[in-house]
């Protein structure tokens, strides 16, 4: 049985973490993102992303704790391992907006759940520093979305069959995820979010594998067998947590600004290639996504909840 004060230094803990995953890979975006514009929005945010890495360990001593090492040792080799995935791709720029409007989101995520252990454990100070650092990934994430023709731009011109292919093997890793999402959400009516979603998924995977047959191409099944193997090892990371509705429903809203960033760089390509079905079938997907980053959004509150109560944690 833990108490809500341990709860929120948890948060804290975990909040300081993402940081420090961030800022590696905000160090090292400008000189990946090809485009003065967008390199500038990174070096921006990396002077955030610094700020914010200092408010949180300085919050967290402040309640009588420390960054936890292992926490901070895993996330550093994730957010290393961001920029060689980058390095490595063909078209850079992209593929460098769309993951990182994704970990913006799951920072914007992070950090409202933040608030509100902080509100519930009546720590006004943490409440205050959580919605301030929110609402500047809020608005890095807005720049990257006003950036997406920008970022494609700076990547040498595309296959529009491979980015059909990364849709393809993106929805194998959603629908993967929320195969399992519905026995880890906590709550009843996020539960049936979850299975709502994975039934709109695989509509949306055979989809984009019609579109791929008319074109002439297929799915890759390399790329496919790839996302599986991230979504269980995801599944797992999930299932051994001690407060997992509520970090599934983070990464969960996160995930589907992943979909909408690989998406809009599918529609722009489709547009630029004259393919007007693709085109259309990536809006309306987007859309989907969109309205599922919602809906999980919306019942944070009960997957804070679920958390809590997994945990038997008392005021």
């Amino acid at each position: 049985m833990a108490s809500l004060d341990e709860q929120l230094t948890a948060y804290l803990s975990d909040a300081h973490a993402l940081e420090q995953q961030a800022l590696p890979q905000m160090r090292a975006a400008p000189d990946l993102a090809n485009d003065p514009e967008l390199a500038a929005a990174f070096r921006a945010h990396l002077a955030e992303t610094e700020r914010h890495e200092q408010l949180t360990r300085e919050r967290l001593e402040a309640r009588g704790g420390s960054p936890s090492r292992l926490k901070e040792a895993v996330f550093k080799a994730g957010g290393f391992a961001f920029v060689l995935f980058a390095r490595s791709q063909p078209d850079t720029p992209g593929k460098l907006a769309a993951h990182a409007l994704s970990y913006e989101h799951l920072e914007l995520a992070g950090y409202e759940l933040l608030t509100r252990v902080a509100e519930r454990a009546g720590d006004p100070e943490t409440a205050a520093i959580a919605r301030s650092i929110r609402e500047e990934e809020r608005s890095m994430s807005d720049r990257l979305e006003a950036n997406f023709d920008r970022a494609l731009a700076a990547s040498p011109p595309g296959d529009l069959d491979s980015y059909l292919a990364d849709a393809h093997a993106i929805e194998a890793q959603a629908i993967q995820l929320l195969e399992r999402g519905p026995k880890l959400a906590g709550d009843g009516e996020l539960a049936r979010v979850y299975s709502e979603h994975l039934e709109q998924s695989r509509e949306h995977q055979r989809l984009v594998a019609q579109r791929l047959e008319a074109r002439g191409s297929s799915p890759s099944t390399l790329k496919d067998a790839a996302m599986r193997v991230g979504a269980l090892n995801w599944g797992g990371f999930f299932a051994a947590q001690p407060d997992t509705p509520a970090k599934l429903a983070a990464f969960a809203y996160a995930f589907e600004f992943l979909e909408v960033g690989g998406y809009e760089l599918l529609k722009r390509v489709a547009r630029r290639e004259g393919d007007v079905e693709t085109e259309t079938l990536a809006q309306r997907i987007i859309g989907d996504e969109r309205g599922m980053a919602e809906r999980v959004w919306e019942r944070f509150d009960a997957a804070l909840d679920a958390s809590l109560a997994a945990q038997e944690v008392h005021a």
